[in-house]
C-alpha cells in the first residue's frame, strides 16, 4: 500500500547546485526502487538558524513529497546519515496521511528585504518607545571604569 510523506532537508549554507541535483537524483532513485513517485522537490532557499547546528549559523532547507510504501523511511534515513552526511545537517521525515498539503513559508534571505536597522524593525514590530526609556545622553557621558 503506497503512503504519502515528506521529508525536510536543512543543508549547509555552501551546498552546490552539484550537491542539491545529487540529493535529488538519489533520493529519486530510491523512491522509484521502491515503486514509488516523487510528488514535488522544493529549494526553499537559505534562512538564519535559531542556533548554530555544525557551526552553521546559516542553512538551506529542501521539501521533498513523495509517495511509497512505509519500508522506504529507513532507507531515506540511512541515505541522509550516511551517504550524504557531508552537506545534509538534518532531515526529517513526517507521514501526510489527514494534513494539509499548503504551507505559508517565510520568505528566504535571498527574498526578504534588505533592510535591518534596529529603528525599521521597532517600528515594524510596534516597540519603538523600547529603547527610549534609556536616555542616550546618559549613555554617551557615562564614566566606564574598565580596570
Amino acid at each position: 500500500m503506497s503512503h504519502r510523506y515528506e521529508v525536510l532537508i536543512l543543508t549547509v549554507p555552501e551546498v552546490t547546485q552539484d550537491e542539491s541535483k545529487q540529493l535529488e537524483t538519489d533520493l529519486d532513485a530510491l523512491v522509484v526502487a521502491e515503486k514509488g513517485s516523487v510528488l514535488s522537490f522544493e529549494r526553499w532557499g537559505k534562512y538564519k538558524l535559531t542556533y548554530p547546528i555544525r557551526h552553521n549559523d546559516y542553512g538551506v532547507y529542501f521539501l521533498i513529497r513523495f509517495e511509497s510504501s512505509k519500508a522506504l523511511t529507513k532507507q531515506i534515513d540511512e541515505l541522509f546519515r550516511i551517504r550524504l552526511n557531508n552537506f545534509v545537517v538534518r532531515h526529517v521525515v513526517t507521514a501526510l496521511e489527514g494534513t494539509s498539503l499548503e504551507y505559508q513559508r517565510p520568505k528566504s534571505l535571498e527574498e526578504a528585504p534588505e533592510s535591518r536597522d534596529m529603528d525599521s524593525f521597532l517600528r515594524k514590530n510596534k516597540m519603538q518607545g523600547l529603547l527610549s526609556s534609556v536616555d542616550r545622553r546618559d549613555v554617551a557621558d557615562a564614566d566606564f571604569d574598565l580596570e
